[in-house]
């Protein structure tokens, strides 16, 4: 939800904001993709909603693109233009949590097979390690 901290480190991110418009919070985040590929942007809505079940914590928080006026498609970068993600956190009450997460995204444009294995063998894993340091990190910083 910390989207200054995520520019820390996440590698990926070259641009992201949150501005109102309309009374609606809405973000946008830019992707940096390997070259020759186009980078991909996102405009989205999200929300986050705290609870207590039973004394357990979690957290749920739900994404999903938007279509604003005032954000408009930038040249040379492909808008993802159809992206959900639904994701719970749950405390264990000790020190770590279980994670469950739907994701979908449509990247547009032509993807090419090397770099769809790459995701699926070593960029995923790779980004969750990645997320579990800056959990890591973020916990004692605050």
């Amino acid at each position: 939800m910390d989207l200054d901290f995520r520019k820390e480190w996440d590698q990926y991110v070259k641009e992201l904001y949150e501005e109102t418009y309309d009374g609606e919070k809405v973000i946008y985040w830019e992707v940096k993709y390997p070259f020759p590929l186009s980078n991909r942007d996102y405009v989205y809505t999200r929300e986050c909603r705290e609870m207590d079940v039973h004394g357990r914590k979690i957290w749920v928080v739900l994404a999903k693109s938007v279509a604003v006026p005032q954000c408009p498609e930038k040249p040379g970068i492909i808008r993802v233009k159809s992206y959900k993600q639904s994701l719970v956190i749950e405390s264990d009450g000790k020190a770590g949590c279980k994670v469950y997460m739907y994701y979908f995204d449509n990247p547009g444009g032509m993807i090419p097979s090397w770099l769809v294995n790459w995701a699926a063998k070593t960029g995923v894993p790779a980004f969750l390690k990645d997320i579990e340091k800056a959990c890591l990190i973020y916990s004692k910083n605050t």
